[in-house]
């Protein structure tokens, strides 16, 4: 659901998106915590009931490319020491096959990420299969809030039981696909490579080239290359071929096999030239290739993925020609330097595929580097707002790098950027920055020092409304609290605060009523999204709220996101129990609105 201002495109667009989905319907080298310590996981949900059956489909790719059995030991050893010799016998490896423990079943397919707990298996629940589907090859992705990024991240990657009437490698492929377009390379390769060769279908074929792209890995397409180039007649597989012959260390059968593949098309066709320059890069590869970029107009995940693979850097402006989340993949690809990827880096983290952590770890390298420049500057501002022992210059710090940000997704990215240096200031009513202070903290999940500060901050401002809505046990707000916060300030951010609370429960049923007519927030409207995620987190279906939640918050940025729309999600997550994610997510609605 794409939100506007206007309620009849906030309340419209919903169900447009939703009308009939119950009828069938046509990538850091692991994934990093984004939570700090002490963040609460997701509670388990409640068992839920066996869902309807329904048939997979396809969707299309905006960014594709244009293109005998052995001597046991013992005998063969006891022969060597009788002094006799040991018979070759030939060896048949397609006879040799897992063993059935070892096989992943399509029933349930997910990887589990370090430092996050993965969601309960059975966390779709009775959802209809066709209707997740649906979901998620719609859903305009990357989403507008960092948190909802988050969670939906945590769901789609979880190992998660298949639902009913799908087949699971289509299922996964849907998974990965939307994560890839979320931004998360690492997440999307951790859902394939949960699926066993043989059970691959030509759609997670597709997905599969995608993943091994958007991860800058080319070699990851080599278990697949072949049954990829059977089960699809595109060039891209041909070339996959050919690439994977020359890493492979085989130059001479590289060539034929590549010569085949570019067969009518240019010489100077952009595509086959990063093909050739990775099957130049395996054991024995003698050829030299040079890319020029000038007559190139389109930046493709194939071109994108070769490039980053070979060391070839990118231009900047062919980054405008695709959506952002290939910056997130840039912002993950560890071979490419520091420098080049900290910008992509801060946009990362305000999608949520970038941590406080890793954002600070990034400069870390960046001030070890010694080079000038701007990047180097914001590190050394960094190294003081973190570890000089007054705390008069570590705010000082923090104000500059607050200040330095000229947009308002810059801003809020330096908010997590110095989330943990932040919750290191002692909490003081002679702090002019107290509110800065707490938004910053809380865009990380720092709640326990953000709420050191409830006694400082003035009632009414933006602190005490973000720490009303990050306050796990708050006392209830009063309606004229709400709406005296947007009279002193900002009408949207009080509507924001007021879907929140609402959502969280922390107001009583009339005066959420009473805030809301004055606030014009009809929090009360109904729509076919409403009614689904209402119903999947009365349900506790935890996963299907995350991927709604999704759905809710399509945008390129919080200016359309709807009141309404939050107050559905927060209420959504409460009831499935994922109160922490909701209050995030409450929080962040009122610090990015303007």
């Amino acid at each position: 659901m794409i939100t506007s201002r206007t309620k009849v495109s906030r309340i419209g667009l919903a169900a447009l998106l939703l009308a009939g989905v119950g009828v069938p319907a046509l990538g850091q080298d692991t994934p990093e915590s984004l939570l700090p310590p002490g963040f609460d996981d997701p509670a388990p949900t409640p068992a839920p009931s066996p869902g309807p059956s329904a048939a997979p489909t396809r969707a299309a790719d905006p960014l594709a490319p244009v293109v005998g059995v052995a001597l046991p030991a013992d005998t063969a050893l006891g022969n060597a020491a009788a002094g006799e010799p040991v018979s070759e016998v030939p060896i048949d490896l397609s006879k040799y096959e897992l063993p059935e423990f070892a096989k992943h079943s399509l029933d349930r397919v997910g990887a589990f990420a370090a430092g996050n707990a993965a969601f309960p298996a059975d966390s779709f629940g009775s959802s209809d299969g066709r209707f997740l589907q649906v979901l998620m090859r719609r859903m305009n992705a990357p989403v507008a809030s960092r948190w909802a990024s988050i969670v939906l991240r945590r769901a789609l990657m979880s190992p998660l039981d298949t639902p009913a009437g799908v087949n699971g490698a289509d299922f996964a492929a849907d998974r990965a696909w939307a994560l890839l377009r979320m931004g998360e390379a690492n997440a999307a390769r951790g859902v394939i490579e949960d699926v066993d060769t043989d059970n691959y279908t030509p759609w997670l074929y597709q997905v599969a080239m995608q993943a091994a792209l958007a991860n800058g890995d080319p070699a990851a397409l080599c278990p697949i290359a072949d049954k990829g180039a059977a089960a699809i007649a595109q060039r891209g597989w041909a070339l996959a071929q050919a690439m994977c012959l020359g890493l492979a260390g085989k130059p001479n059968e590289a060539g034929q096999s590549f010569n085949r593949a570019r067969s009518g098309t240019s010489p100077s066709d952009i595509d086959n030239l990063l093909a050739e320059k990775v099957l130049g890069t395996g054991a024995q590869g003698r050829r030299a290739v040079t890319i020029e970029w000038n007559p190139v107009s389109q930046l493709t995940a194939w071109r994108w993925g070769l490039a980053t693979a070979t060391g070839v850097e990118v231009p900047a402006d062919l980054y405008q020609s695709v959506g952002p989340q290939v910056r997130y993949w840039q912002a993950l690809a560890p071979n490419i330097d520091p420098v080049a990827r900290v910008a992509s880096a801060e946009l990362a983290a305000t999608a949520g595929v970038f941590s406080n952590a890793g954002l600070v770890d990034l400069y870390s390298e960046i001030e070890q580097g010694g080079d000038s420049g701007a990047a180097q500057t914001v590190a050394r501002d960094l190294r003081t707002a973190y570890t000089d022992g007054d705390v008069g210059t570590r705010i000082k710090a923090l104000r500059t790098l607050w200040d330095a940000a000229s947009t308002p997704r810059m801003r809020y990215a330096r908010l997590i950027l110095t989330a943990r240096a932040a919750s290191w200031i002692p909490a003081s009513d002679k702090v002019e920055d107290a509110d800065r202070l707490i938004a910053s903290m809380l865009s990380s999940g720092y709640d326990a020092a953000a709420h050191e500060w409830r006694g400082v901050v003035k009632r009414g401002g933006e602190g005490w409304a973000l720490l009303a809505l990050a306050d796990a046990g708050g006392a209830g707000v009063t309606a004229g609290e709400v709406t005296g916060f947007g009279d002193a300030g900002s009408r949207r951010k009080a509507q924001m605060l007021l879907a929140g609370l609402a959502g969280l429960g922390r107001m009583r049923s009339s005066e959420a009523q009473n805030a809301a007519a004055s606030l014009d927030v009809e929090i009360g409207g109904v729509n076919s999204w409403t009614q689904a995620i209402d119903a999947a987190g009365q349900r506790g279906d935890a996963a299907t709220v995350a991927l709604l939640a999704g759905v809710g918050m399509q945008s390129v940025s919080w200016d359309y996101v709807a009141p309404e729309a939050l107050f559905h999600i927060v209420a959504a997550m409460r009831a499935a129990g994922m109160v922490n994610y909701a209050r995030m997510i409450a929080v962040e609605a009122v610090t990015r609105s303007a």
